[in-house]
């Protein structure tokens, strides 16, 4: 190839996460709305009916589709067919950092403000039912925080000969924090409870 061709394509590309191609996108809102003078963070009990996490406690949100014309787009949308809301009951929209999962996942979330007159009609094979927490819970209180430690297993044909060390090899081991936050019944944590802390520690 051409240096100048070369240093021409490589000049216009932008950057994004390597092999992301690969990875399913997903977008999530985190919804606040006020509740007797205070802010509270809505959630979401998934239908127990559903094949993937029935009765967790979630954000609505879902998989990016292609009609979407922007990640917040799919967040929004997914919001109103989640809770049965209209889309004038959502706003002031802002982007929290995007997440990059060890499963093969790219999770783009954001927060924004629900009409606190909203009447909500959540569908029901998606959504058990939603409740509210004050937001001053989470500002007051630390998640508990557990780590997951995977462990590194190469398949039988691995070529261990191949590289320095062989069989020996001092892999490096792939941690992950798992946030906890107990508020009474409730327990909310996972990516929930991750994007959660991180938006606490953003208004913070």
């Amino acid at each position: 190839m051409d240096p100048k061709q070369m240093l021409e394509k490589m000049g216009n590309r932008v950057p994004e996460v390597m092999g992301n191609k690969d990875f399913s996108k997903y977008a999530i809102l985190l919804p606040l709305i006020e509740r007797n003078g205070e802010v509270h963070v809505l959630f979401e009990v998934r239908s127990y009916d559903l094949r993937n996490q029935p009765g967790e406690i979630c954000f609505p949100g879902g998989k990016i589709d292609f009609q979407d014309k922007t990640k917040e787009d799919a967040a929004v949308r997914e919001t109103i067919e989640e809770l049965g809301i209209e889309r004038n009951a959502i706003s002031d929209i802002f982007p929290l950092d995007y997440i990059v999962s060890p499963f093969g996942m790219i999770v783009y979330p954001f927060a924004g403000v629900i009409d606190s007159k909203t009447a909500f009609n959540p569908n029901p094979p998606e959504v058990d039912h939603i409740f509210t927490v004050p937001l001053s819970f989470f500002m007051e209180k630390d998640p508990k925080i557990y780590r997951i430690n995977f462990d590194i297993q190469p398949e039988e044909s691995f070529p261990y000969d191949l590289i320095v060390g062989g069989e020996n090899y001092n892999w490096r081991t792939r941690q992950v924090d798992e946030h906890f936050y107990i508020y009474g019944d409730k327990v909310i944590w996972g990516l929930t409870a991750e994007i959660l802390a991180h938006f606490v520690e953003v208004i913070r």
